[in-house]
């Protein structure tokens, strides 16, 4: 059995030997490789500027189609309007008139994500005069239309035609109609 030795106090003495713990070099580099995995982990979470967009994009065409598609079943027209901070869907009420809808999950009123705008608007191949209202009727066909959406040099397209096909595309609606594509 190995015997040990005790110095004058009755602790057992120890040899000295290499220190434990970590210097403050390894510190830092520990320090540094989790900067470096946060900042990866965040780039990849962020959706880019083309992404953002186009699921607004796909987002506001599905609920056009949603609209013009309760308004025929329903009976009552129904409208879209927008503003430069999001947009809204109106039914009309033959007795009232027009009237936000409140009372749907789907039909409520949006607000755009930062720095997207909807950029332009065109029904028939004409600007509208005064705000951007779009019209389901709900009997007979629907009008051609489409919307521009923009996110700082990103452009998406949603348009629609006479016979009911509301589609995302990218690029920017042309004053002929036609979308021009990058």
């Amino acid at each position: 059995m190995l015997a040990s030795t005790s110095n004058a106090s009755g602790n057992r003495a120890t040899a000295p030997g290499p220190s434990r713990g970590f210097t403050l070099i390894e510190m830092l580099v520990v320090l540094m490789i989790m900067g470096l995995f946060v900042g990866l982990v965040s780039t990849i979470t962020r959706p880019d500027d083309r992404a953002v967009l186009r699921l607004e994009s796909e987002r506001l065409a599905q609920l056009l189609d949603y609209a013009a598609t309760e308004a025929r079943l329903s009976g009552k027209s129904i409208a879209w309007t927008a503003d430069e901070s999001g947009y809204r869907f109106w039914r009309l009420d033959p007795s009232t008139g027009w009237a936000e809808i409140r009372d749907g999950d789907l039909l409520r009123a949006r607000t755009l994500p930062q720095g997207v705008a909807v950029a332009g608007f065109r029904v028939e191949n004409m600007r509208p005069q005064g705000s951007m209202r779009l019209e389901f009727a709900a009997h007979g066909s629907s009008l051609a239309f489409a919307i521009a959406m923009s996110l700082g040099v990103e452009r998406y397209s949603v348009t629609g035609s006479p016979v009911g096909d509301v589609r995302v595309v990218p690029g920017e609606a042309r004053s002929d109609g036609q979308i021009a594509l990058r």
